[in-house]
């Protein structure tokens, strides 16, 4: 049996796909299985991947991003997977080298590689993902120089459109939350896995070249904000218990206000602010983690980690600021 599974979600993105799996046909380690997992595609994807014969599992609908992750996670069976967008290419070492990460400790949950712009391969656009106290969400480096992160640590979440897993773990910790349909998926199961006492990794050795948008269309749109937002307080509500909540919940609301005097200003205010009452009026339908006394340690150093994205976050924000002064002076 092959160590890894890649499991590829598609829908309707028949023009990625070659490219994506030519990439895979080039890789130094040879050691996985593909399982292209297709949402219902109406662009021709099905008669292509049935033409060329590539396993894929065929769904009738769409069942966003966790759905397909999900069916592709419970046919499986190797020790690993990975999650591979189908708008990407990743290069030769990017399988070896995450399977090398991964297998350096029982403890590491995910691993996520160095994530490039597919068109301007100098500039990151992932190096791992991150979440502050403030219930803001963002991607490790995104849009700055690819020579700047260039040494592994330690991430709050992998980014699932490339990263890979260990697949047993996905049974303590449950599958990706299905409420979230797309967005924030990622972030949510790495926060369960590290409540329970796993940590997650970034490999900047394992490179891959990403479209970005490449089934939603664009990096801002009524959907994608709507979704964010909601899925933003399922996460919150989900992982953190409610001593944790009430002690967050004034950064988390100066979260939310900041956020909406920005997607109003780029025309989304009403779309934000109505994802936000559909997560406050459904939260209640999603799993949340049961705290445990023995996991108090592992609550406190996520606490800590909330505290320092927050960090991490102005520190980059203000550093591209100060770039953009200097480009224009």
């Amino acid at each position: 049996m092959k160590k890894i599974t890649i499991i590829i979600p598609n829908y309707n993105g028949l023009q990625f796909l070659p490219p994506c799996l030519n990439a895979l046909s080039s890789q130094t380690c040879q050691d996985f299985e593909i399982l292209v997992v297709d949402n219902g595609s109406a662009d021709g994807s099905v008669e292509w991947l049935r033409e060329h014969e590539i396993p894929a599992l065929l769904l009738s609908e769409n069942t966003g991003f966790s759905g397909a992750a999900n069916a592709g996670l419970r046919a499986v069976r190797t020790p690993y997977v990975i999650l591979l967008n189908n708008d990407t290419e990743a290069a030769p070492l990017y399988v070896e080298k995450l399977l090398k990460a991964i297998e350096r400790s029982p403890r590491i949950f995910s691993v996520s590689p160095k994530m490039l712009q597919m068109y301007h391969r100098e500039l990151m656009d992932d190096a791992g993902d991150m979440y502050s106290i403030m219930g803001w969400a963002y991607q490790r480096g995104v849009g700055q120089e690819a020579e700047r992160y260039d040494r592994p640590c330690h991430i709050f979440s992998a980014c699932a459109g490339a990263a890979i897993y260990r697949r047993e773990v996905f049974g303590r910790i449950g599958y990706f939350d299905e409420m979230h349909f797309a967005y924030l998926e990622d972030i949510d199961v790495g926060y369960r896995a590290k409540i329970e006492g796993y940590y997650n990794r970034y490999c900047p050795e394992a490179v891959v070249y990403h479209v970005g948008s490449g089934t939603s269309g664009s990096r801002y749109n009524p959907f994608k904000v709507r979704l964010a937002a909601r899925n933003n307080v399922y996460l919150n509500y989900k992982n953190m218990p409610p001593l944790q909540l009430l002690i967050n919940s004034v950064p988390i609301l100066a979260g939310v206000a900041a956020k909406y005097v920005f997607f109003r200003k780029i025309g989304f205010g009403r779309e934000y602010l109505a994802g936000v009452w559909e997560g406050i009026r459904t939260a209640r339908k999603t799993k949340r983690v049961t705290y445990r006394p023995e996991n108090l340690g592992n609550y406190l150093a996520i606490q800590w980690e909330l505290i320092l994205g927050a960090v991490i976050y102005v520190w980059e924000f203000s550093r591209r600021q100060m770039l953009k002064i200097k480009k224009m002076s």
